[in-house]
């Protein structure tokens, strides 16, 4: 979609470029939220390979560690993703289509059409944000950046 919308943009009948959207929408969404799956379960068997059980997410020494800083920020952001990709492709995404399919110059197609555009950049940073926490879990936070403000004032202790 990043790269057919800035064409879509370019001139192309305002009722096609509709319809172009919500043909490819539909295909896009069923790969976005395989994807999704597959990262779930790819990255809970991840944790389970480097050692972390269930218990460690109510064990505050553990949870006050980077790795457990990492960890945390990182599902959290996953659950974020998720809600904002539901958002944008369960509510607004269809609602937006709906009004540019009845008139795509209204103001609600508008108003929809851009909340829409930043629903799915919102996703694409979150992504960015998630590639960089899933490096920091397997590299470690770089020096200088502490976590400190994802661990809410517990002392860091690495965990053995």
């Amino acid at each position: 979609m990043t790269v057919a919308l800035p064409w879509l943009r370019r001139g192309v009948d305002p009722g096609g470029a509709a319809a172009f959207l919500r043909g490819t929408g539909g295909r896009l969404r069923l790969l976005a939220w395989t994807c999704f799956a597959v990262l779930l379960v790819t990255g809970l068997v991840n944790l389970w390979l480097r050692g972390v059980r269930i218990g460690d997410f109510v064990d505050p020494r553990w949870l006050g560690s980077p790795a457990g800083s990492a960890t945390v920020a990182k599902l959290a952001g996953f659950a974020l993703v998720l809600a904002v990709s539901a958002v944008h492709d369960f509510v607004v995404g269809p609602r937006s289509g709906e009004a540019a399919r009845r008139d795509p110059a209204s103001s609600a197609a508008v108003v929809l059409r851009r909340c829409a555009s930043l629903l799915g950049r919102a996703s694409a940073l979150l992504a960015l944000i998630m590639v960089a926490l899933g490096v920091i879990l397997v590299r470690g936070w770089p020096i200088g950046l502490s976590p400190g403000i994802l661990s809410l004032g517990r002392k860091h202790g690495s965990v053995s």
